[in-house]
């Protein structure tokens, strides 16, 4: 039995995201096999309420607060408040654990990680979901802001560590300042089977937070020039947030669904239109995968999800995210048929152990033995 505490600042599914979804199937599956696991968060519930998570020990290392601004990017306070508290925390139980394994996001918290190591002797494991260029993080918060964060990023990648990452394009930025990274490539925690995919009806769906990164306007501006091309098509772009797209004819905005609500939706499209130019893995990607369902992505530095596509195999991945590139690849979905679906679906079958969560989950078990 190994102990482990995992430490990182939302807790699925009081939030939700892809590392959300990890560290929460992380924490089940380590407590499934034996483990004594600790996780440790911010609290996102109601003073009145319990986190359910069998089998694991949830730890509040910090208040309820707003983790993004109005424009969706993450504020400063609650990083710097759950490092303090992750930092108090670890001065006071560190010897508990074995090992305390932490997103390398939102960084203070993997700082305070290493820095109670000092005191108490545990291994330290460090998930790099992502790793951000320098002019990215220019463009992402200003000039000072940038260079804050640039140099903080870069002191976490200084720190003796076990790094894991979740796709190429991560592990090469670490290789390149000098940390060797273990590539995990699985986070699917869908059934390895592919099912036969469904007869496609006239949809192209997008799903996701509406923030800038995830770049839902074009996701509409792209279905509507599809829609111009195939009248028949219409859209459906699922999520919210502080960067909508705008009202379109043919294309619907439910909002968040519920998830089974939106894998019927998704089961039945076309295609998936993920127009993001920001991607640390690329989870939906999978998703649709496995229901047969092909996707469309644009080319950006920083989307690691068009690591995931075949070109002509199971999507597409177009050079900008113009509304007429978008179209002409839908059309390119709409004109392939039936045949697409099929080798979407045979990409997923040839690929799905590997993008298994239970794959990654064997590695990271591995590491703390």
């Amino acid at each position: 039995m190994t102990r482990v505490c995992l430490v990182y600042d939302c807790l699925f599914p009081h939030t939700v995201g892809g590392a959300e979804r990890w560290y929460r199937t992380l924490a089940e599956r380590l407590a499934a096999d034996g483990h004594e696991v600790t996780y440790l968060t911010l609290r996102q519930w109601r003073r009145d309420e319990t986190p359910d998570l069998p089998g694991v020990r949830v730890v509040v290392a910090g208040p309820r607060m707003a983790l993004y601004s109005g424009p969706g990017q993450r504020r400063v306070l609650p990083p710097l408040v759950f490092g303090a508290g992750v930092l108090w925390h670890l001065l006071r139980h560190g010897r508990r654990y074995d090992v305390v394994h932490t997103a390398s996001f939102p960084y203070f918290s993997l700082l305070a990680a290493a820095a109670a190591r000092r005191v108490h002797d545990f291994a330290l494991v460090v998930d790099w979901h992502e790793l951000w260029t320098r002019d990215y993080w220019l463009a992402y918060l200003g000039g000072v802001g940038g260079r804050v964060g640039w140099t903080v990023q870069r002191a976490c990648v200084r720190v003796r560590q076990r790094a894991f990452c979740f796709a190429r394009v991560t592990a090469d930025r670490l290789r390149a300042q000098g940390v060797e990274a273990t590539v995990l490539e699985g986070q699917y925690t869908g059934a390895l089977t592919p099912p036969v995919p469904v007869p496609a009806e006239p949809v192209v769906v997008f799903a996701g937070r509406h923030i800038p990164e995830k770049n839902a306007p074009a996701a509409a501006a792209g279905m509507a020039a599809a829609i111009r091309r195939v009248p028949q098509l219409r859209g459906v772009i699922f999520g919210d947030g502080p960067d909508p797209p705008p009202p379109t004819d043919g294309v619907e905005t439910p909002g968040f669904v519920a998830q089974e609500e939106l894998e019927r939706t998704l089961a039945r499209a076309l295609c998936l239109l993920h127009p993001s130019r920001r991607e640390g893995y690329g989870q939906v990607v999978v998703q649709a995968s496995a229901l047969g369902v092909p996707s469309v992505l644009v080319r950006h530095p920083d989307n690691a999800a068009t690591e995931l596509i075949e070109e002509g195999v199971n999507g597409f991945v177009v050079a900008t995210d113009s509304a007429e590139d978008l179209a002409d690849a839908i059309v390119r979905v709409w004109e392939a048929g039936t045949d697409l679906r099929v080798s979407t679906a045979d990409w997923f079958a040839r690929n799905a152990r590997r993008l298994s969560v239970d794959a990654s989950l064997e590695v990271v078990a591995r590491s703390y033995r």
